[in-house]
């Protein structure tokens, strides 16, 4: 984490609403990406990362370790995106289309792959290729082992071969 971001994580600890804002703006694109990664949906990403940013606030006081911030975002953002699957899982869905925003190709292709991918495997993916976290850091967030990490980050690896190889 570097200082700027450091010292605009104090401020938020200190309940100052600029400095919160600006910290979670920074931390949006992978905030969705994780979201989107789970639901697959924009709409229900956007609805997860609203509710996680309230939980934020509340609970901008009792982050114990700056250090661990990501860490603690990403594990309160990933509850949220669970209980929101399954509230929707009880109501009746409907197939819909929606319309691609405009995003470059690769993201687009990105999810696509991930959306082919058992949802186990495409967590692990996201949080590892698109978001740069380590197995280690992973495993914690998700409350598993590290070598169940690893090997289902392998397994992913393995469905994502078939899925450009088809």
């Amino acid at each position: 984490m570097d200082k700027s971001t450091r010292k605009l994580l104090q401020k938020a600890i200190k309940r100052d609403p600029d400095a919160f804002t600006e910290l979670m703006q920074l931390q949006m694109e992978e905030m969705y990406r994780t979201a989107y990664a789970i639901l697959s949906n924009d709409a229900d990403a956007a609805d997860a990362i609203q509710d996680t940013l309230l939980v934020l606030w509340e609970k901008m006081g009792t982050l114990k370790k700056p250090e661990f911030f990501r860490t603690w975002y990403t594990r309160i953002l990933m509850n949220r995106c669970f209980d929101l699957r399954r509230k929707r899982a009880t109501q009746i869905s409907l197939e819909e289309w929606e319309e691609p925003a405009a995003e470059d190709e690769c993201t687009l292709e990105w999810k696509d792959a991930l959306s082919g991918i058992d949802e186990k495997y495409r967590i692990i993916l996201e949080l590892f290729y698109g978001q740069g976290y380590r197995t280690s850091e992973i495993a914690q967030m998700l409350e598993l082992p590290d070598s169940t990490v690893r090997t289902r980050l392998a397994r992913g690896r393995e469905q994502m071969k078939r899925y450009y190889q088809d």
